[in-house]
């Protein structure tokens, strides 16, 4: 097996390198503290590619392959990851679905804006009722002549107040129960589009998360993707792709993680030496590093076998669930050597420390993804169906 980069991929993980340690990393935690919206930064990954990545360039994205987003995502989620969120909805949960089950005309009209960063996007799925089983959604689409009104409410929504564009899934034929479920493209400025309360979040400040509500919300019938009935097959594929991206999030988080630490342990004196020559750290830091090659390795090999057109909704799911509950355990540890000075907003730990938390509940919690995992075991990778988000 081949584990270097190509050289497109390491100029990749270069330019997204040098951008998060030149703009991101000196306004990430003024910004986070004061819960501010990065539009400047977001403006800035659009114009360096990094919201359309795998959108083909002939649609006005950047043409490169999901590795290549990998890296950039670790790279930005390194730096802040409030703005890798927004760039990962983005990417994975807006321009994805649209880009594999979209119409010609669809990818003609929103991918560009999307990709450019013009526009931005959103992904409408779960409810108040609804969460990791998707298929309970309650949202209704009544079609009336060539519109379809849609009725509900959606909710932990990241970016939808900053968005122009919703993935919204809503249920066409209540008698048909999960098949009954179909997607929208929702343009946000549609009459009956309400935007609802802004969550106050313990990490991922300066990432909008917040509810909707659709009030006879109309929406053309041009913009039903795929169709009527698909929405739950698009929106389990879209959450397959959507975790190698919160699992290259998790990745960058513990990797800031790491690196912090080390320099700490190597900075920090106690009993008249450095604390890394104390084997309690050295024991904490080689867990660490451990623990994120193997992250890095099952993230690789989950975008791998998707790039290769190959089933990787097994792959998917443990390189989320082993990389974000190892992150977890990776900021602990982070917290622990520095001490009671991780403790405080003085110290990118404490940020990191938050910020990790949610990559084990988003785009599928740790249990979900354990469930996902152990029926492809049971039932093969071809039967296992799996009707949890």
């Amino acid at each position: 097996m081949d584990f270097d980069l190509t050289d497109e991929q390491r100029l990749v993980k270069e330019t997204a390198a040098a951008f998060a340690e030149k703009e991101v990393k000196p306004v990430a935690h003024r910004m986070d503290r004061e819960a501010v919206y990065p539009s400047e930064l977001v403006r800035r990954l659009g114009e360096i590619g990094f919201m359309g990545v795998f959108v083909p360039q002939e649609l006005g994205g950047s043409g490169m392959d999901l590795l290549s987003y990998v890296v950039a995502m670790e790279e930005i989620s390194k730096a802040w990851a409030s703005l890798a969120v927004i760039m990962s909805v983005n990417n994975s949960l807006a321009c994805w679905p649209i880009l594999r089950f979209g119409g010609a005309e669809q990818k003609k009209k929103y991918l560009g804006r999307l990709a450019r960063g013009e526009w931005l996007g959103c992904y409408a799925l779960t409810e108040p009722g609804a969460g990791s089983d998707a298929g309970a959604i309650q949202t209704r689409a009544k079609r009336l002549g060539d519109d379809y009104v849609l009725n509900g409410s959606k909710v932990f929504t990241t970016s939808a107040s900053r968005a122009n564009l919703a993935i919204v899934y809503a249920v066409t034929d209540p008698a048909r129960g999960k098949k009954g479920i179909s997607a929208f493209i929702v343009e946000t400025n549609s009459p009956g589009f309400i935007v609802g309360k802004l969550e106050d979040k313990l990490g991922l400040r300066s990432s909008d998360t917040t509810s909707l509500l659709f009030e006879d919300c109309r929406v053309p019938r041009e913009n039903l993707l795929g169709e009527e009935g698909d929405g739950l097959r698009i929106a389990l594929a879209t959450l397959d792709g959507g975790r190698i991206g919160i699992a290259a999030q998790a990745l960058g988080i513990a990797q800031a993680c790491l690196e912090e630490s080390l320099a700490h342990a190597k900075q920090r004196q106690q009993f008249g030496r450095a604390i890394a020559e104390f084997q309690a750290i050295q024991w904490m830091l080689a867990d660490m590093a451990t623990e994120i090659d193997a992250a890095r390795l099952l993230t690789y090999r989950a975008a791998w076998l998707a790039e290769q057109g190959r089933t990787f909704t097994k792959e998917s799911a443990m390189a989320k669930l082993f990389t974000s509950e190892a992150a977890n355990r990776i900021a602990y540890k982070a917290i622990q050597i520095f001490g009671g000075y991780g403790y405080t907003k003085d110290f990118p730990v404490e940020r990191l420390f938050r910020d990790v938390r949610v990559t084990t509940l988003y785009e599928g919690t740790s249990e979900i993804q354990r469930l996902v995992i152990a029926r492809r075991l049971i039932h093969g990778e071809e039967n296992g169906h799996d009707f949890h988000s």
